[in-house]
């Protein structure tokens, strides 16, 4: 069995792809009169991790849904993992891609075991019922929840964990079926203090693993963003402020505009915050 990085390899057999894991060309999305994304030009590389930020109603999460395979743009052209959306089959494509969100956590039912939560993901399906599973995909499953630091929480059921357990949880799951790219729709919403430091420092380690896949996480907050991200791209109104790489994009001109306030921005090593003027 190989290894993925500092992560449990699935054992599954890898599936060749090229460097370009998300490629975007001029891609909207209207839902009627109402614009949700527009002109969206963009690109993913298998070794990059992207930061999205913006405001709300900014077109965050319908650029990951569009990323994810779970929607179809309205003009423009979307391809993913090589696939171009529109023209291949996306319950094929998505179990290449994991993704973790409030809306999979508010599905899952209160009663459903940790590790089997983990586990079904294999069949992208919430929980086991009757689909068979050997002692690898147990033992990969208990190996992810050590990873995100609940090893001792696989036969607690979903309903009795904390926002930051849940989260790791879900995080685990992601990651379950080896995938190319990881898709992370605010990861630390909810969280207190100490449950938003835990989780950026876990993400920091698996975003600085090289064999890692590609990442891409929506935030609202630069606090959350993890040390080990490559890239940013700002969103406001469904359009693109900046983007490219971390360094260069997240500056306090941009994050203003993004934002539509005077913001200052302060940098203290890898971490950045952000207040009003």
């Amino acid at each position: 069995m190989t290894e993925h990085g500092g992560l449990p390899a699935s054992g599954a057999n890898g599936v060749d792809v090229t460097d370009l894991v998300v490629r975007m060309d001029t891609v909207g999305v209207r839902r009627g009169r109402t614009t949700l994304v527009r002109g969206i030009d963009w690109r993913v590389e298998l070794d990059e991790r992207w930061v999205v930020l913006g405001p709300n109603g900014a077109g965050k999460t319908t650029l990951l849904r569009l990323a994810g395979a779970e929607m179809h743009p309205t003009y423009g052209t979307v391809h993913i993992l090589g696939e171009k959306i529109g023209r291949t089959d996306v319950f094929e494509l998505r179990p290449r891609i994991g993704f973790c969100s409030a809306a999979l956590a508010a599905r899952v039912p209160g009663e459903e075991l940790v590790r089997d939560l983990v586990v079904s993901a294999g069949y992208a399906v919430l929980g086991r019922w009757r689909e068979d599973y050997d002692q690898q995909d147990t033992r990969r499953a208990d190996e992810l929840l050590k990873a995100m630091g609940i090893a001792q929480l696989g036969d607690r059921t979903f309903g009795t964990l904390s926002e930051g357990e849940r989260k790791r949880t879900l995080i685990a799951r992601a990651l379950m079926t080896d995938p190319e790219m990881l898709l992370l729709d605010e990861p630390a919403a909810g969280l207190d203090l100490g449950g938003r430091e835990d989780l950026v420092a876990r993400l920091s380690e698996l975003a600085m693993d090289p064999d890692a896949p590609a990442m891409v996480l929506v935030t609202h907050h630069v606090e959350e963003i993890p040390p080990g991200f490559t890239h940013a791209l700002l969103l406001r109104e469904g359009g693109v402020v900046a983007q490219g790489l971390l360094d260069d994009v997240l500056t306090e001109d941009n994050l203003s505009a993004a934002f539509g306030q005077n913001l200052t921005l302060q940098r203290n090593g890898d971490r950045f915050f952000a207040w009003r003027k």
